[in-house]
């Protein structure tokens, strides 16, 4: 349950050292970012709360994800409505949190009272980390290797609410799938190879659904071909090595870095890097929260996006040892996140035996 808790804890505190109330989201440059965490004191002595450093509309929509998966529903159909549901309520909740264009036109699609109301059309222009940001929950709920095929319909049809396109849900499923294997224990530089494989059984269940399916198939290749680039540049496609990262590795080569895996220029702003950057991340930081800090949340791309999927899969590997109590101890909605994180917890152990 510790793990549970600091998964859904340090997600929260990522996403709010990233955003720093929108100040570091929308600093584009790194080193900017670097000297200002110095002239603060580093990574130890920032001291997270609701009024410096608020979370951004990535740990509300994660919020909605959560709460949706722990209340009493008996289908995925009363889930997916359920979500739209708390989608639509959580925008209530958005004053400066810079909610992304994307989520705010799809929420008001919306129409949870009605049956099918979770559905929005195909949006060809529906690639952002909107979904991706907020789906890591899914994997604590479906962390195990036998309810895989849950973890994938939950976590694209949860993208689809939003971001109804392969680029945007294949992010969310991304994020939630390296959450189960966090909790799982899977040696990180197998992740990647894990996601290849598990994309083909994705393609398969949207095609089983029979919605919109030639659309999804002719925008399917863009994540796949991404990833795959990334992961041999890294040397890890199968999983077996470990990652190589350039002998000089500083916050501007990291920021050129992030830009080149990116859709228009901003590192983490899509589905498909958002979770790659904080995915490599995690795989730069070792054992070290501060170099997870630097690496998923102090850039100078989509940030807090970055951070709040970094954070999320940092405490499902480790619980908060490493993490100065400051960054997380008085996070914007602990108790209430705290709550979600137990929740999932108790009905992860039900599904057991299901």
């Amino acid at each position: 349950m510790e793990k549970f808790v600091a998964s859904m804890v340090l997600s929260a505190a990522g996403d709010s050292l990233g955003y720093k109330n929108s100040e570091w989201e929308f600093l584009y440059d790194g080193e900017k970012i670097h000297k200002q965490l110095k002239d603060l004191g580093g990574v130890a002595n920032l001291k997270v709360n609701k009024k410096n450093w608020r979370v951004s509309d990535d740990t509300i929509l994660h919020i909605a994800t959560g709460e949706a998966l722990v209340s009493d529903w008996s289908s995925k159909e009363e889930l997916y409505l359920k979500l739209a549901t708390n989608y639509k309520e959580g925008m209530k909740d958005m004053w400066g949190r810079a909610p992304g264009g994307t989520i705010q036109t799809s929420v008001n699609l919306l129409q949870p009272g009605e049956p099918d109301g979770y559905i929005i059309p195909f949006n060809p222009k529906g690639g952002g980390c909107g979904a991706s940001m907020r789906s890591m929950c899914i994997g604590l709920l479906f962390y195990r290797p036998e309810h895989l095929d849950d973890l994938i319909a939950v976590s694209v049809e949860s993208g689809r609410i939003t971001h109804n396109h392969p680029t945007g849900y294949l992010g969310s499923l991304a994020a939630a799938l390296f959450t189960s294997y966090a909790i799982q224990a899977k040696p990180i530089r197998e992740w990647g190879a894990g996601l290849m494989s598990t994309l083909p059984k994705a393609l398969k269940y949207v095609q089983s659904i029979g919605r919109d399916v030639k659309e999804n198939e002719q925008g399917w290749s863009y994540f796949t071909d991404k990833w795959t680039k990334y992961l041999i540049l890294r040397g890890i496609l199968d999983g077996t090595n470990d990652p190589k990262f350039p002998e000089k590795d500083t916050v501007s080569g990291r920021d050129t870095f992030y830009t080149s895996l990116s859709y228009e220029g901003w590192g983490g702003a899509s589905g498909h890097d958002a979770p790659m950057i904080a995915y490599d991340a995690l795989l730069g930081a070792g054992d070290s929260w501060e170099e997870l800090c630097h690496r998923g949340m102090f850039h100078g791309g989509d940030s807090d996006s970055t951070g709040v999927m970094a954070g999320a899969w940092w405490g499902a590997l480790h619980g908060f040892d490493g993490v100065p109590v400051g960054n997380y101890e008085e996070v914007e909605y602990r108790e209430r996140i705290e709550n979600i994180a137990k929740q999932l917890y108790e009905k992860s152990q039900i599904l057991r035996g299901t």
